[in-house]
């Protein structure tokens, strides 16, 4: 038997990689001195030799082969962190994760193999494209970042050591969570996750253009599609990446801060001060957001436009459903008092539904706009004029009574031509897709989704062209010659 120095197996335990992993540029070096273990010589010289390489590619291949003829080493576990650590030098992301897949079967809370599954797998699954499997990728590395928040210490690892290794992993953890639980909605997870990202890490590693900045963009992003959004905080962290980003970078993530302090602020003075503090801070300063007031309500802005409008008739249609739709009950009902009862032309009509009793038109360019088009307006149509046929003359009749109903007969027929004629002639104007001109008297309203109902409607029917009188020329006479 011969007895072996172990390259510390403690050091092997906590991660000797000088850890960069995006996050920790600092070197790790933990552990004790060198430990003592006793094996077959054969065995103590191939793992000596395989350890003791310095060619990373050199020593990845000994290793493989010491535990290929010593699968039941002693120091299997350490050794495969080694061989781990040595892939991981080589920039070998598939042989990592083979070499922690291997860990993880010996040891479930390996604390280094479970960092580096995190990280690996969350890089992998920012290249794909398909969106199932790349959620899928996410949530497998952010399984793996759960088992690695709560690994307990290893008995053979002082609070101390132990506490450095989770300070680097436990960034790369909340980080794959995040990700994991942003990229599907899930947005309480991904800011509770983000913000533990960022309270893990030293300051100034969160000012550093690269995947924690990013972060922060993201923890924007998921603020701002909470129901309802937070518009205050979406400004403050997309601000602090506005503070740090590279300056080609800048703009668009100055787009979103600003965006997101104008839907609150409803304008941008005093974002300065904003993105000032979020310059200076990681979160928020208290008393930040109490100082900045909240832009009016969509009531509150109509109210201010209806109290400097002297005829709430003149209103544009637009600005009528807007006041119908989000003013108050008291400001809807002035409007509609001052327009209930009116008959109005109504050119430009595109209609949505037809029939001959009911058209849904859309009069507003918001409405024509929408995808689908939507109607607002509803006219139900005034009916046909009624046109009675002449009662026969009786057997008896004179023949100056019989001549009069000739002709009554001839102007029925001539009435009911003219009106069948019509009716084609509207049917055909208000086919789906056609712009008409309608009549029509307001009759009632529905705010939400606003909806305007006229009553006694009628198409207007542009007036047919007269054919333009055709123009005679005369012939130009022949030159005469003397």
């Amino acid at each position: 038997m011969k007895k072996v120095a172990l390259a510390s197996l403690l050091a092997c335990a906590v991660l000797t990689l000088g850890l960069s992993l995006a996050f920790a540029q600092t070197a790790v070096q933990l552990g004790t001195q060198p430990a003592q273990i006793q094996m077959p010589e054969a065995e103590a010289t191939a793992y000596n030799n395989a350890v003791s390489q310095s060619n990373p590619q050199v020593k990845a291949a000994a290793i493989e082969d010491y535990l290929t003829k010593y699968p039941n080493s002693s120091v299997k576990q350490n050794t495969l962190v080694m061989l781990m650590m040595t892939y991981y030098q080589l920039g070998n992301g598939a042989k990592v994760l083979d070499a922690a897949d291997r860990i993880l079967q010996l040891d479930p809370s390996n604390m280094q193999a479970l960092t580096l599954e995190t990280f690996f797998r969350s890089q992998a699954a920012g290249s794909l494209t398909d969106a199932a499997a790349k959620q899928a990728a996410l949530d497998a590395a952010a399984a793996y970042a759960q088992k690695g928040l709560v690994a307990p210490r290893p008995a053979a690892l002082g609070d101390a050591d132990f506490k450095k290794l989770q300070d680097i992993a436990f960034p790369i953890f909340y980080s794959a969570i995040g990700n994991a639980a942003f990229n599907k909605n899930d947005n309480a997870t991904a800011i509770d996750a983000f913000k533990k990202e960022l309270a893990a890490l030293p300051l100034a590693q969160t000012t550093q253009p690269g995947p924690v900045l990013m972060d922060t963009f993201y923890l924007a992003e998921a603020y701002y599609q909470t129901t309802p959004p937070d518009y205050l905080d979406c400004t403050f962290y997309a601000s602090r990446v506005v503070a740090y980003a590279p300056p080609a970078l800048k703009t668009n993530f100055a787009n979103y801060a600003n965006y997101c302090y104008k839907k609150y602020h409803d304008g941008m003075d005093g974002y300065d001060a904003v993105l000032a503090a979020a310059t200076a801070n990681l979160n928020p300063p208290a008393g930040l957001f109490a100082s900045i007031k909240p832009a009016p309500t969509q009531a509150e802005k109509i109210h201010g436009f209806i109290s400097t409008t002297a005829d709430y008739a003149t209103l544009a249609t637009e600005d009528k459903e807007l006041v119908f739709q989000f003013g108050s009950p008291d400001d809807a009902a002035k409007v509609w008092d001052a327009i209930k009862g009116k008959s109005v032309q109504i050119p430009g009509a595109l209609v949505i539904s037809s029939s001959p009793t009911v058209l849904k038109v859309a009069v507003t360019d918001d409405a024509k706009q929408a995808n689908p088009k939507t109607a607002d307006f509803t006219f139900n149509m005034a009916p046909p004029e009624t046109i009675e046929a002449p009662e026969e003359p009786s057997a008896k009749a004179t023949p100056a009574q019989k001549a009069a109903y000739k002709a009554k007969l001839a102007a029925y027929n001539k009435a009911v031509a003219a009106a069948k004629t019509k009716a084609d002639a509207i049917a055909a104007a208000t086919a789906v897709g056609q712009t008409v001109t309608l009549t029509g008297t307001y009759d009632s309203y529905t705010p939400n989704p606003v909806q305007i109902i006229m009553k006694d409607g009628e198409v207007i029917l542009p007036k047919p062209t007269k054919p333009a009188a055709p123009v005679h020329h005369t012939a130009a006479r022949p030159a005469t010659h003397k």
